[in-house]
């Protein structure tokens, strides 16, 4: 239900519809344009069959594609994939909150269930979770209206020594991370000091409760961490 009524908008496109514009707007395609390999990197698809979707999507209005930079969504386009974003986060906390699935599990489900759900489904979850503005992983999750709290995209590998930084997101496209960030106490709210940068690849290392400890440098990129202020 992002701005305008949306159970007859969604319903109009494909799964595979939504899933390009989804993927889109979580390469920032609605702030600048994304080159086409990157768009078939993330779906995991080839670079022809990314185009002849623009192509269509182009058509009935929901992107715009510059040939030499890639497409970009527009604001009809944006709607439907935060609508699709806000179905997914809030099945992803759902999911941990009420049927006790680990954070690692929740991905993969919630790319099911989020095209399927219905409108009411969607605002009883959202009351029954105490209307929820972060999913596990510490991801915004869209309002009704269609604004998105800003989040860091900072991550932890870019960041200086003698840094206080607090966890606020972690990536949740690998399940393995996942499991080896909580194991670590990587976590959102976890709160670090930054002791040695990486050097030719080597390990961020970091202080966790009083406790030094390097951080691989795979898992430094998907910490997105913003200054501690306390």
């Amino acid at each position: 239900m992002i701005g305008t009524p949306t159970l007859e908008r969604r319903s109009t496109f494909t799964r595979a519809q939504q899933d390009y514009l989804k993927a889109l707007y979580l390469l920032r395609g609605d702030e600048r344009p994304v080159p086409t390999r990157e768009l078939a990197h993330r779906l995991g698809i080839s670079s022809p069959s990314v185009s002849e979707m623009v192509t269509r999507l182009t058509a009935q209005g929901l992107v715009e594609h510059d040939r030499y930079r890639g497409p970009q969504l527009t604001r009809e386009g944006r709607k439907v994939a935060l609508e699709l974003v806000r179905h997914h986060r809030l099945l992803e906390m759902f999911l941990v909150q009420v049927l006790g699935y680990t954070w690692d599990e929740v991905h993969d489900e919630a790319e099911r269930l989020e095209h399927v759900i219905s409108e009411r489904m969607e605002q009883r979850i959202f009351e029954l979770l105490g209307r929820p503005e972060l999913d596990p992983h510490g991801h915004a999750i869209p309002t009704l209206g269609g604004k998105v709290r800003p989040v860091s995209r900072r991550p932890l590998s870019e960041c200086r020594v003698g840094e206080r930084l607090l966890v606020e997101g972690v990536s949740d496209e690998d399940a393995r991370k996942l499991r080896e960030l909580e194991r670590r106490s990587l976590m959102p709210g976890t709160r670090l000091v930054v002791l040695a940068g990486s050097e030719f690849e080597g390990p961020v290392e970091v202080k966790i409760k009083g406790r030094r400890s390097p951080v691989p440098l795979g898992l430094a990129r998907a910490i997105f961490v913003t200054e501690d202020r306390n």
